[in-house]
């Protein structure tokens, strides 16, 4: 089955129900935990890839 077709099968009633699924597993003390460490994950991973952007920038201009 291709990728674009199990995109567009979700529908408003498939991600409420996920959202509950994930409230009743977790509880709603967990999830603001884990957002938190998502967000702090993603601005580490960017902070990173910009140290490396800067880091590739001089040796392009020596050349």
């Amino acid at each position: 089955m291709e990728l674009s077709i199990l995109l567009g099968m979700v529908g408003p009633w498939q991600i409420a129900v996920v959202a509950i699924l994930v409230l009743l597993l977790f509880g709603g003390k967990k999830i603001p935990e884990m957002m938190r460490g998502l967000g702090s994950g993603i601005k580490e991973f960017k902070d990173a890839s910009k140290g490396e952007e800067e880091k590739e920038t001089p040796r392009s201009n020596k050349e």
